[in-house]
């Protein structure tokens, strides 16, 4: 095996990423997406908006006591990623998120363009 395969394997198991589940829920006035990583510290967690992308991103922290090595590994990615497009109608200026227990709530109002209004009726 060569030194560039080597780093693009190495490269390539960097890009790689776990896709969180989402839940999103939709009402008149936005949107709230809750977003599940499990084992993602509050520092090793990264929501940004970037032009019509939506994009979380979390590096796991489980760290094993000194010494220990696992026995058995089910899932061997250490990061989760996930992007999404955001509507026109969603104001993203606006995103509020919160992270407790490995859950991520983020609530992203509708832009005031796409906000229900009422329309005053004229007699006459």
């Amino acid at each position: 095996m060569s030194e560039n395969t080597v780093k693009r394997t190495e490269s390539k198991r960097e890009e790689e990423a776990l896709l969180p589940p989402v839940n999103v829920h939709e009402d008149a006035n936005g949107i709230t997406l809750y977003a599940d990583l499990p084992g993602v510290p509050k520092e090793k967690l990264d929501v940004r908006v970037e032009g019509d992308s939506l994009i979380i991103e979390g590096e796991l922290g489980l760290a094993f006591p000194e010494g220990m090595e696992p026995s058995h590994v089910e899932v061997d990615i250490p990061r989760y990623r996930r992007v999404f497009t955001l509507s026109r109608e969603l104001d993203s200026q606006k995103v509020a998120a919160e992270y407790q227990n490995g859950v991520l709530k983020l609530r992203i109002p509708k832009a005031e363009h796409a906000q229900p209004r009422k329309i005053t009726v004229q007699v006459g």
